[in-house]
């Protein structure tokens, strides 16, 4: 009944899922000029902040209305500005939206002025932990290898489906898709088509995990904020487990070769990985 008052958000971090997103997002919640996503801990008995709506990939279909009952309402805000002094944003984390196929022509009809920032990591241990996050989980059986040669077929013929149906969901693309979430050429290509360039960020979990406060001095600088020490030096979700065999990392790194290379001529940037 309140989503009237509730603005949109400034920013949306899209992802990679495994790709350091989590972490990121509570460091720049940090910030005293971020306002949290409702309902705020302080208002019922949770753990921490709200962190993704996921209204874009998985749940399109609530509606709008749906969508902003999470977000900061108008009073909030104020709140929050009355206490430090100048606008405040506010903003979310659903590490699905990267690789959903319609999450960016729908963020782009709601939010055309929003900005984005995607938190990649190296494509063959994104790939492993995504895996080894399942088998943790006790909600995969198959083996690394065994897992990477089903993959297409667990995932079918479903992304025309995905972006045109509003109420259909993939298990198997969202979830046991760890390969192609790795391809972030073809994935952020559909950002690219729907924002400028100007305002998508994309920055590398390895640089932000050996040099966090730098990493999250760009983020404040897109976003207009002034700079403040918010590193937590907090890592967030690890997945422990087994190393990866040479002889399959050296097959996702052959494979993920040329979607690097794309990669870096998307984004006019390079990658510690490549």
């Amino acid at each position: 009944m309140t989503a009237a008052q509730r603005p949109n958000p400034e920013f949306l971090i899209i992802g990679a899922k495994r790709g350091g997103s989590t972490s990121f997002y509570f460091d720049l919640l940090r910030h005293s000029h971020v306002c949290p996503l409702f309902p705020a801990p302080d208002h019922l008995p949770k753990a921490e902040a709200t962190k993704g709506i996921h209204y874009f990939d998985t749940h399109y279909d609530e509606g709008e209305r749906w969508y902003r009952s999470y977000l900061p309402s108008r009073f909030a805000r104020r709140r929050l500005e009355r206490r430090v002094g100048s606008p405040v944003i506010t903003g979310e984390a659903s590490p699905y939206y990267l690789f959903h196929p319609g999450a960016a022509e729908r963020a782009a009809a709601l939010l055309p002025d929003v900005r984005i920032i995607a938190v990649l990591r190296d494509p063959v241990m994104r790939t492993y932990s995504h895996w080894k996050e399942r088998r943790r989980n006790g909600l995969e059986e198959l083996s690394f290898a065994d897992a990477l040669a089903a993959e297409d077929g667990r995932i079918g013929d479903v992304e025309t489906r995905l972006a045109t149906e509003p109420a259909f969901r993939s298990y198997a693309h969202e979830n046991l898709s760890y390969a192609r979430q790795s391809e972030y050429d073809t994935a952020l290509a559909r950002w690219y088509d729907h924002f400028p360039a100007d305002r998508v960020l994309v920055l590398a979990s390895e640089e932000y995990y050996a040099e966090p406060q730098a990493q999250l001095d760009r983020a404040s600088e897109f976003l207009g904020l002034a700079p403040e020490r918010t590193a937590s030096g907090e890592v967030r979700n690890a997945a422990a487990g087994d190393d990866l065999a040479p002889e399959l990392r050296a097959q996702l790194a052959a494979r993920f070769a040329p979607h690097n290379a794309r990669l870096e001529q998307l984004t006019a940037r390079s990658f510690p990985w490549s």
